[in-house]
């Protein structure tokens, strides 16, 4: 088989033009990022695509509030709890508690059993539970809500079955923060942290990259500015462009799409200034590994297009997704912007809820910047 293949190898060299496309064969086997965006990206989409794209929910957190405390409700709240779908993870004593539990996202939906859930459900053939649900998501909050009416009804009909009894348990149902289920709410916080990382991200990283290729930064390197200096000078026009982008997609999405803005708008903008900050860090740091325009348009298209749209909670639910590819999803800058957007915009979340988030923003700020003006160094020796 082997001598078959050198046979064949040898006539097809032995003509001009098939010498010459053996050369380009041979060219391209021999290239390394030729062979990665042929073979690895196709592959690294298939693989992200495969796990990503799914609507389904599992281990969503709930809190239960149970005023009844009779064995209906703990055999209902049992079944919901061995479901794969729900975690029980809070325990809710009064209504005051229920907006907190939401607003800080620690649940996703609050189960309320009424007093009396059983004497109501056998003496007036008629038992009340009230689904809480944050729509701030609205496609998640919705499979939420018809996952648990499922199972409640599942319960309810082999009860009635078991007990020969027409009882029935109602379901009253209220969306929180998108009562009118508007898909607006979801898409311009995840937009906004799509558009303004690619406009930073990208164009700094294909402007920096340009002067090297061109030959041009070196001559910046040799002239009296120091490289602080001409990375801030290549990078403050971008950063105030990028705050006039913000500002218009912020008053577009409020004004046109009617998303309301419940929390401090002051605390938004420097979230925003925060992100834009850390883009445009991302951006230098792209520069500072690729050495023509091609590779950082590339590097900058796939590796932040990609992740925003399939790895940051976008679209698809990160909770959702394989272990690897939620741990992953941490060094995903939009991820955390989109959660600050969200409950900042649709919530009214302050600070000390968004704590967590804002800190790994400030952090992969810093990691970029250090990654950076390392690399920087290294090449000016």
């Amino acid at each position: 088989m082997k001598n078959i293949f050198i046979t064949i190898s040898r006539k097809v060299r032995s003509t001009r033009f098939g010498a010459f496309l053996y050369k380009e064969f041979l060219h391209i086997l021999r290239d390394r990022r030729t062979l990665i965006i042929l073979f690895g990206i196709p592959l690294a989409q298939l693989l992200l695509f495969g796990y990503a794209l799914t609507n389904e929910v599992k281990n969503i957190k709930v809190a239960i509030a149970d005023y009844s405390h009779d064995e209906m409700t703990k055999q209902l709240i049992q079944q919901i709890n061995a479901s794969s779908y729900f975690k029980i993870t809070e325990i809710a004593h009064s209504p005051s508690e229920y907006n907190e539990l939401l607003r800080s996202g620690r649940v996703k939906e609050i189960i309320v059993f009424e007093p009396n859930f059983s004497k109501n459900y056998v003496a007036n053939g008629k038992a009340n539970i009230q689904l809480l649900a944050d729509a701030s998501e609205p496609n998640t909050s919705q499979l939420i809500i018809n996952y648990t009416n499922a199972i409640i009804s599942s319960y309810s009909q082999s009860l009635s079955v078991l007990k020969n009894n027409p009882a029935s348990i109602n379901i009253k149902t209220r969306m929180l923060y998108n009562e009118n289920m508007k898909e607006s709410y979801n898409f311009v916080p995840g937009l906004f942290a799509m558009i303004l990382m690619l406009i930073s991200a990208m164009m700094t990283a294909i402007t920096i990259t340009r002067e090297k290729e061109t030959g041009t930064m070196e001559i910046l390197l040799a002239s009296p500015l120091k490289p602080l200096q001409i990375i801030l000078g290549k990078v403050t026009p971008y950063f105030c462009l990028s705050i006039i982008n913000a500002i218009v997609i912020l008053v577009v999405g409020t004004q046109v799409f009617g998303v309301p803005v419940k929390g401090s708008l002051v605390l938004l903008m420097f979230e925003i200034l925060l992100y834009i900050f850390l883009a445009l860090s991302l951006g230098i740091m792209i520069s500072s590994l690729v050495s023509s325009q091609m590779s950082a348009m590339a590097m900058s298209g796939f590796g932040l297009m990609m992740p925003t749209i399939l790895l940051s909670g976008f679209i698809f639910p990160v909770k959702n997704m394989p272990i690897a590819l939620q741990i992953l999803s941490n060094v995903i800058p939009p991820r955390w912007f989109i959660e600050i957007n969200r409950s900042i915009m649709l919530k009214g979340g302050t600070l000390d809820i968004l704590w967590y988030q804002t800190l790994i923003l400030m952090s992969l700020a810093a990691l970029f910047l250090f990654i950076s003006f390392k690399k920087f160094k290294i090449r000016l020796e």
